[in-house]
């Protein structure tokens, strides 16, 4: 064979090569025919009908730091393909890219969070445990069979007490916070003993569910910049409410059940203990709030960016 011939064969071959590796890299969009040209069209002509901007992290007057909300676009190209059989836009089909706030509640300064962001048809339950440790079982039971899971801020004399409650607690993965040693005033304690309370109850937590609580419920609802800017340098945030079962007071079942239900919101933090009303109450308080429209989970869920 010539050496012409060759060079003529290897250059054939590799001209067949590239055009076949274009096929291959061709990307799948809507090049068919008319029909199809005009279904993806018209995804990217409504697509900004239903893209959302994602929304900041920001400190309220009132409500001090409140979380974000992821945005969303309509990935075309994917949208399109989940649609291509169908032959027609349908909203429910349509595929989104995630998009992340410049802002979260981590870049935000030291600061109380109360609520979840405003929109959020979400609403999580702060149970302060200090006492009450009759209680807690059945209120687990209950928690189990609603799946429903809930934030326990244990404070540490009780975790010395009843070691065997929290390990229950966290078995069955509920949320457990730091709430102090014994039950102080932290609006009247200098930083040091600030300091010295949620580091002495981190320890005796950490040893029972071999993690380091991240949320703080101070005591009452008692602080001062000083208990935040510690439980911050701790790296931890500090928790309060929105809604109050005010079961402290001993109110009838039905008188607890409808404060909350009647006062429940988007992204509300609702405030209990483990109380006999508290426990009687519980089943019919998880059912009015979900009547409502709204999921229940615990303070990491209510206060991150998804929707």
């Amino acid at each position: 064979m010539s050496r012409y011939k060759k060079s003529f064969i290897i250059i054939a071959a590799v001209l067949v090569t590239l055009y076949l590796l274009r096929d291959l890299q061709t990307p799948d969009i809507p090049t068919v025919n008319t029909e199809t040209n005009s279904l993806y069209n018209e995804i990217k002509s409504k697509s900004e009908k239903y893209n959302k901007p994602p929304e900041v992290a920001y400190i309220d007057k009132v409500w001090k730091k409140t979380p974000g909300r992821n945005g969303k676009q309509v990935n075309v190209d994917k949208s399109f393909k989940n649609m291509k059989k169908l032959g027609k836009f349908n909203p429910d089909l349509l595929v989104y890219d995630k998009l992340s706030p410049s802002v979260s509640l981590d870049d935000l300064p030291p600061a109380p969070i109360y609520r979840g962001h405003p929109e959020k048809n979400m609403v999580t339950l702060l149970i302060n445990v200090s006492w009450g440790n009759e209680y807690i079982p059945s209120m687990l039971k209950t928690l189990k069979e609603l799946k429903v899971k809930a934030n326990f801020f244990v404070d540490g004399q009780f975790g010395e007490n009843f070691p065997d409650l929290v390990k229950m607690i966290n078995e069955e993965g509920h949320l457990i916070g730091n709430h102090a040693y014994n039950h102080p005033d932290m609006s009247r304690m200098g930083e040091e003993a600030i300091r010295e309370q949620i580091e002495r109850t981190n320890r005796i937590l950490s040893a029972l569910i071999n993690e380091k609580p991240k949320w703080f419920a101070p005591p009452s609802g008692s602080y001062n910049q000083a208990v935040i800017t510690t439980a911050d340098e701790l790296g931890m945030e500090t928790v309060l409410w929105t809604v109050d079962t005010i079961d402290w007071k001993k109110p009838t079942k039905q008188v607890m059940v409808n404060r909350v239900v009647s006062k429940v919101h988007p992204g509300a933090t609702i405030l209990m203990h483990p109380t006999s009303v508290t426990d009687q109450a519980l089943e019919n308080m998880i059912k009015g709030i979900k009547a409502k429209g709204y999921r229940i989970g615990t303070i990491e869920a209510l206060v991150s960016e998804s929707w």
